[in-house]
């Protein structure tokens, strides 16, 4: 039985991911942050184990890892946003963006990748954003770490590739998720009036890529957008 490894996975995008893997087939583990109460619920759900990880902390991700079975697909979903101009974004703000969103990734990789280059085999998945590829008004420092992530996965596949491990990116749209929470009803309805499938995403239709990406066996440094022709 093949072993995931989710970022972020109690809840929205990484949650759907974790049903997804297990319905699939594989064992499952996911890092979450903070909320204890979802990510036992979703633990008691699937049968996947939960482990209480901030991925921006480089030794906490290490000793998180080294106590795990040998990691074979990696899913870096972890990730955090920020909504304002860039006038008022503090540097510790900017900062933190960058530590979960692009060095969680770092981390991450570094951790399972002995296990990966020994078997000569893995997967690494990166949530990316269409606002990775386009960038967005008013979230500029988001859309620059997103940038960074596919920049990355393209790095990582041609670097990795000669080692069997594939990397690869999906970036989603506007999906319905706690992190456009903060969006009101107009500016949701704007957003699927502007998409040309006419709605927003569901977390479950993400973690449908993320799947096919973890067994495609022979596509590698690729970004598959999930925007409902957004972009």
């Amino acid at each position: 039985m093949q072993h995931v490894l989710i970022t972020g996975g109690s809840r929205g995008i990484g949650a759907a991911a974790v049903r997804a893997f297990v319905r699939a087939g594989y064992a499952v583990t996911f890092f979450y942050e903070k909320n204890d109460a979802a990510a036992a619920r979703l633990a008691a759900e699937t049968g996947a184990q939960a482990l209480r990880c901030d991925v921006a902390d480089t030794e906490a991700v290490r000793q998180a890892v080294a106590g795990l079975p040998p990691v074979d697909v990696l899913v870096n979903n972890a990730g955090i946003s920020h909504v304002g101009l860039i006038s008022q974004i503090t540097p510790e703000e900017w900062d933190r963006l960058f530590a979960v969103n692009v060095k969680g990734i770092y981390n991450t990789v570094r951790a399972v990748l002995p296990g990966m280059l020994q078997k000569q085999a893995g997967v690494v998945i990166n949530l990316s954003s269409m606002w990775g590829q386009a960038g967005a008004s008013c979230e500029a420092a988001y859309s620059a770490t997103k940038g960074a992530v596919l920049a990355l996965t393209q790095a990582l596949a041609r670097e990795l590739g000669p080692s069997g491990i594939r990397v690869n990116a999906v970036s989603p749209g506007m999906i319905d998720t706690e992190m456009n929470a903060h969006l009101s009803e107009a500016d949701r309805a704007a957003l699927a009036d502007d998409t040309p499938l006419g709605r927003i995403g569901r977390a479950e239709e993400v973690a449908e890529a993320i799947l096919y990406l973890a067994e495609a066996s022979f596509v590698t440094g690729q970004n598959l957008p999930v925007n409902g022709g957004y972009l």
